[in-house]
Formats: structure tokens, C-alpha cells, sequence
């Protein structure tokens, strides 16, 4: 196998899912070892998860056979990446406030693995502040969370954000940290504290821009990167205000989250959260608005069509950008183009005044939008830099260690 994981197993219904990520993540040349949870054992048997991984299963801190083998302490050191699925809310209060009371947190405790956590559980738990509280510790020792995905719960009229992500999605993030061989806890050069003190304001999402009171212009951006972004920026310790349209997605933890709907509401809301020191516009904000919105919704008549009158929405990113006074001293603009991508971001970050653009190719054939992965360039003035193609939580790593490196840089260069 090129790759050797630890899957810790907490107790939830979503633990189920997990037998079916074992085997993907094996027909991937991944073995896993797991470890289930006293309560993790209620939804699945270590028999089955056993017949899976083709592993032993570990279960027990005191069990003296695997201790004189393999013990914890080996355990949590001999895997490229520990993986929890699913993370209770329990599991990751024990994590923030480093107990070792059984296998599963002792090897926590004791690993220098990078972490993947996937939480799973109520929405009222996931959203509880000492939830959030207990996340924002974690991102800020380096743990790298996916999820959770926001639906239906397992009870009754429940829904909202604590679903486990989908099993797709889970291999996917286990088999890029893999694979790019990413460093996903905190001992960066830059370090988890890389943006103490510094005000990060990203957009998000799309606008939606109403035409009568049921029908609106918008656009197919999940607000998936841009959420991305603001988990990366309050994971180097930034102090962060996300500003998002209409998105299906959980807010991230630690984060400050101010919901709108329109382009213009967006404006507003981005100028009332200045000062910034890096402002990051991954919004897609629609480029008109219809004119008029009447009260009431437009009927058929049998006649011509209802003629659509469209006017300009304000242009946020050039309203911040060209700004003589309170502008943030890192702007960085996204440009979603269908051709000529290249020579179209170059003329963006011209005529906004962006410092940087995020350059992507949106047509057809790319399959980003919606999706968890792009491929982009970064557009500066020295020029364009290629990425490869990575999911969208890499490219907000990525991004935001640049936009660190260069506050850090321009920081020294006023204090010289």
C-alpha cells in the first residue's frame, strides 16, 4: 500500500458510512487501521469493520496483547494522516481540551500525524458556541476539518448543518492530503498564528437579484471557495468577516458571518466591515439587476413576453479597490472566465486596482463550479503562476499562505 491511515470511529449514526469509505479508500492503495470508540461500537461491529480493512481493529487503551505489539504510542505515529469519522460533538471536546481517557484520544494526544477531522451531528450541537469554541481550538492546532455538510438528519424534522460529508468527498480530502503530501498541522514556516491580529474580509456566494417576489437572476456559485478562504484565513489566526449570498453551506467555525442577498446588500456590507488589512472577493456577484422589481408576481398574459429591463450593479471589488482612503492594503479579486483567461484577469486586476486576481476557467468542459476542486492562476504584477489542479480547501491554504507571507513582508518593510 502507498499510503497507511488511522480511522478513528466516534459514535453516530453516521458511522455506517465509514464501512463504505474503508473500502473506497483501499481500492485507492490506502490501508487502514481503525480504531472504534466505546460508543462507535453501538452502530458498528469491530467484526465488520475488521472484514473491510483487512486490519485488526483497535478498541481498548488496557488491552495487553495490543499494547505488547503495536501500542498506542505507535499507533499514532506510524499512519501518514489520522482521519476522525465521524467527530461528535463529544469527541471533539475531549480533542480541544486534550484528554486521554481511552485509545482514540490517547493516540490523538500523542500523534505528530497531520489530522483530517469529519464531524457529524445534530445541527443545535454543531452550532453550539461551545462547539464552535471547541473548532476554532482545533483549527488553530492545525487539525483540518471537512464538513460538515448541511441536510436532513437521521431524526425526525431535523436538518440544517452536522451531516457527515459525503463518502466521495471524504476519500477525495483523504487522497489529496495524501497525494500532495500537505502539511496540515500547524508547524508551517509560517505558523497557526501566521495572521494574529489581522482583520481577513472575504465574499462569498452568489447575489440573488429579484425580479418579482418569486424569481431572481443568479448564478451556479456554490460559495464552496470562497467559504474555503475564510476557514484558511481564521486557521492562521486571522480575526475573520465572511460576507456570503445565498449558499447551502455551514458556516465555518470561529468565523464572523454576515448574510446577504443582493449585490447591492453585498456592497453595503463589505464597506461597513472596513477597515481590513487582506480583503478577498471570491463572490460571484451578479453584473445586473433588474431595474424594477414589482410588488407582485409577473403573469402571463398570452401576449409578448414582459420585456426585462436590466441595470449595472455596483462593482465591489473596483469600489475597494480604487478606494483613496481605508482601502486594505492586500485586494485580491477572482475572475471566473469562459476564454481567453489569461489576458482577461490580466486586464481585471488593471482596471479594479486588485493587487491580485485568482484567475479560473469556468466553461463547460472545466467542471468547477459546484464542484470541490479548481484549477487556477494567480494573476500579480510580476506576472501569472499556475497551480495544478487541487480541491478548493488547498487552494484556500495556499492562497492565504501567500497573502500571510506578503502582509508578514510588507509589515517588515514599514517597520524597517
Amino acid at each position: 500500500m502507498r499510503h497507511r491511515i488511522v480511522l478513528i470511529l466516534g459514535g453516530g449514526i453516521a458511522a455506517y458510512k465509514c464501512l463504505e469509505a474503508i473500502r473506497r479508500l483501499k481500492e485507492h492503495d490506502i490501508s487502514v487501521r481503525c480504531i472504534l470508540t466505546k460508543a462507535a461500537q453501538e452502530f458498528v461491529t469491530p467484526l465488520s469493520v475488521g472484514a473491510l480493512s483487512n486490519e485488526r481493529v483497535f478498541t481498548d487503551l488496557f488491552d495487553l496483547n495490543d499494547e505488547r505489539e503495536i501500542g498506542h504510542i505507535r499507533l499514532s505515529r506510524e499512519a501518514d494522516l489520522i482521519v476522525v469519522a465521524p467527530a461528535t460533538a463529544d469527541l471533539l471536546a475531549k480533542m480541544a481540551h486534550g484528554h486521554a481517557g481511552d485509545l482514540a484520544t490517547a493516540v490523538l494526544l500523542a500523534t505528530d500525524t497531520p489530522v483530517l477531522v469529519a464531524p457529524a451531528m445534530n445541527p443545535k450541537m454543531w452550532q453550539h458556541p461551545a462547539t464552535q469554541r471547541n473548532v476554532a481550538t482545533l483549527k488553530h492546532d492545525g487539525v483540518v476539518f471537512i464538513g460538515p455538510a448541511v441536510g436532513e438528519m437521521a431524526e425526525r424534522d431535523e436538518a440544517g448543518p452536522g451531516r457527515l460529508v459525503e463518502v466521495e468527498d471524504l476519500v477525495a480530502e483523504v487522497r489529496q492530503l495524501l497525494d500532495s503530501g500537505v502539511q496540515t498541522t500547524a508547524k508551517t514556516d509560517l505558523g497557526s498564528d501566521a495572521l494574529t491580529g489581522v482583520h481577513v474580509l472575504v465574499t462569498s456566494g452568489p447575489t440573488h437579484e429579484p425580479v418579482d417576489p418569486v424569481r431572481y437572476l443568479a448564478n451556479r456559485s456554490s460559495g464552496k471557495q470562497g467559504h474555503a478562504i475564510a476557514e484558511a484565513a481564521a486557521t492562521l489566526g486571522a480575526r475573520v468577516t465572511l460576507i456570503s449570498g445565498p449558499v447551502d453551506l455551514a458556516a465555518p467555525a470561529g468565523v464572523a458571518v454576515i448574510n446577504v442577498q443582493t449585490a447591492a446588500e453585498m456592497h453595503a456590507a463589505v464597506h461597513a466591515a472596513l477597515p481590513a488589512d487582506i480583503a478577498v472577493f471570491a463572490a460571484a456577484v451578479a453584473d445586473w439587476r433588474a431595474s424594477k422589481s414589482p410588488r407582485n408576481k409577473i403573469k402571463k398574459t398570452g401576449d409578448a413576453p414582459p420585456t426585462l429591463k436590466l441595470v449595472e450593479n455596483k462593482d465591489i471589488l473596483k469600489s475597494v479597490g480604487t478606494l483613496k482612503s481605508n482601502r486594505p492594503p492586500l485586494v485580491i479579486g477572482f475572475a471566473a472566465e469562459t476564454s481567453n483567461l489569461i489576458a482577461n484577469a490580466k486586464k481585471k486586476r488593471k482596471a479594479k486596482k486588485a493587487d491580485w486576481i485568482v484567475a479560473n476557467d469556468v466553461s463547460e468542459d472545466s467542471n468547477v463550479m459546484g464542484s470541490d476542486h479548481n484549477q487556477v492562476h494567480l494573476i500579480t504584477e510580476a506576472g501569472a503562476d499556475r497551480w495544478t489542479r487541487m480541491s478548493k480547501r488547498e487552494v484556500a491554504r495556499k492562497l492565504m499562505k501567500h497573502a500571510a507571507g506578503a502582509h508578514a513582508a510588507a509589515h517588515k518593510k514599514t517597520n524597517e
